[in-house]
C-alpha cells in the first residue's frame, strides 16, 4: 500500500477531499491531508510569503479515523510545501489533489489550485494527480474517487522516465455511464469575459467578474503527438474520463527553434548595435 499525501484548493472540509482520503484510506492506504483552512479556488501557483502561516492538526476532524488531517491558513502549494517539510517524516509516494469541484480542463490549470498543489509534489520529484469532477453542481465524487483508487493502484506497478504530473477530470456521471478512459492533450477553454459593476451599501464601486465559457474552438494538435490524440475538452464532453500529463516547464520549443532561425536572433546581434 502507499503513503499518499492530499491537499485541494476547496478547502479541508470540502466533500471532495473527504470523499478521496476516506475511499483511499479504507483500501489501505497510508492517508495524510493538509489542505488550505477555507476555500483557496483559483490561486493558481501562489505562495503566502509577507505573513505567517499557521497550521493545526483536525482531532476531531470529519475524516477516517485512520486519516491524518491537517488545516492550513496558506494555499494549496503552501500546503504541498508545509506538508513535505513539517508534517510527514517520510516521503509520500504520490500527492494527490482533489477532488476538486469543477473542472480543470484547457486552460484552466493555469489559474488551478487544485493543479498546483499537484505540481508542488512534481517539483519535489514525486508521483503527483489533481482529480476534478467536471460539474459545479453534482456532488456525487464516489465515482471520482473510486476511480482515483484504481488509478493510484495502476501507476504504483508503472516505471516513468520522470515523475508524472497528472490532471484527471470525471464526468458527472454515474459509473457505468462513463464512456471510457483517455490520454488527452490540454485543451483551450477561453470565456468571453465581462466585469459587471456594482455599489456596495456605501455607494462605493466594485467589480464582479463573470464570464461565458467558450469550449468549442478548434486548436492546432501537438506537432510531437499524434493527431487523433483528443483534448480533455472534447473527451471530457463525450463522458469519458480524461488523463492529461502537464509539465511545469513552459518553454516553447517552436518558438525557440523560429526564433534561432532569424538572423536577429541566433547570437549574431549585440545589443549595441
Amino acid at each position: 500500500m502507499s503513503n499518499i499525501l492530499i491537499s485541494n484548493d476547496d478547502g479541508i472540509f470540502s466533500l471532495g477531499v473527504r470523499t478521496l482520503a476516506n475511499t483511499l484510506a479504507q483500501a489501505g492506504h497510508q492517508v495524510t491531508v493538509v489542505c488550505p483552512d477555507r476555500e483557496r479556488s483559483a490561486t493558481g501557483h501562489g505562495l503566502t510569503l509577507h505573513q505567517p502561516i499557521r497550521a493545526k492538526e483536525e482531532v476531531d476532524s470529519v475524516f477516517d479515523d485512520n486519516v491524518v488531517a491537517w488545516s492550513c491558513s496558506g494555499t494549496p502549494a503552501d500546503c504541498v510545501k508545509f506538508a513535505l517539510s513539517a508534517v510527514l517524516k517520510t516521503r509520500p509516494d504520490f500527492v494527490c489533489s482533489g477532488i476538486n469541484h469543477g473542472p480543470n480542463l484547457g486552460t484552466d490549470v493555469l489559474y488551478s489550485g487544485t493543479v498546483s498543489a499537484a505540481m508542488e509534489g512534481v517539483l519535489e520529484g514525486i508521483p503527483s494527480v489533481a482529480f476534478s469532477l467536471a460539474s459545479f453542481t453534482n456532488f456525487e465524487f464516489q465515482p471520482a474517487a473510486d476511480f482515483a483508487l484504481k488509478l493510484l493502484t495502476k501507476l504504483a506497478k508503472i516505471s516513468y522516465p520522470q515523475p508524472p504530473l497528472l490532471s484527471v477530470n470525471i464526468p458527472p456521471v454515474k459509473t457505468s455511464e462513463i464512456a471510457g478512459v483517455l490520454v488527452t492533450r490540454q485543451g483551450l477553454r477561453r470565456y468571453i469575459e465581462k466585469f459587471e459593476k456594482r455599489l456596495d451599501p456605501r455607494g462605493k464601486s466594485y467589480y464582479w467578474l463573470e464570464g461565458e465559457i467558450i469550449e468549442d474552438i478548434e486548436q492546432p494538435g501537438d506537432l510531437n503527438l499524434p493527431p487523433h490524440i483528443l483534448t480533455d475538452v472534447q473527451a471530457i464532453r463525450d463522458r469519458f474520463i480524461t488523463i492529461t500529463p502537464l509539465q511545469y516547464n513552459l518553454t516553447d520549443a517552436t518558438i525557440v527553434k523560429h526564433l534561432y532561425s532569424q538572423e536577429f536572433f541566433n547570437g549574431q546581434l549585440t545589443i549595441d548595435n
